[in-house]
């Protein structure tokens, strides 16, 4: 049927089997994986959701623009995510939902609180 190219054993869509335990894929991944990756890491969601409350301003720059292609977005942190953070700006009433991807980087009117769990021991 297929001249000896595909292994009818290997057929994509059908679970491979090795030494009694199935292959990660797609479905089970994140389930599988997630014993082996550490609780908490530093990432830019964590950081600004112990921040939740503080006044920022956020640096965006968007290349496909024609009218405006670097932006600044002042307001206090809402919420954030793995993706996007919420800004609302008391002095206007506009709210933001702004992309992640977009950031450049983002500056605090005040310190910066940290969570010693995301920063490996040194020494």
């Amino acid at each position: 049927m297929n001249n000896g190219y595909l292994n009818p054993n290997a057929f994509p869509g059908k679970p491979i089997y090795s030494g009694g335990m199935p292959t990660p894929n797609q479905s089970t991944a994140n389930t599988t994986m997630q014993e082996y990756i550490p609780n908490e890491q530093s990432y830019i969601e964590n950081i600004l959701r112990v921040n939740k409350g503080k006044r920022v301003t956020v640096y965006q720059s968007f290349a496909d623009a024609e009218e405006w292609r670097d932006k600044e977005f002042t307001g206090i942190i809402e919420q954030s995510g793995r993706d996007h953070i919420i800004l609302s700006d008391p002095t206007t009433g506009n709210w933001y939902l702004l992309l992640m991807i977009y950031v450049n980087y983002i500056k605090f009117d005040e310190e910066i609180n940290t969570v010693e769990q995301f920063y490996p021991s040194i020494g």
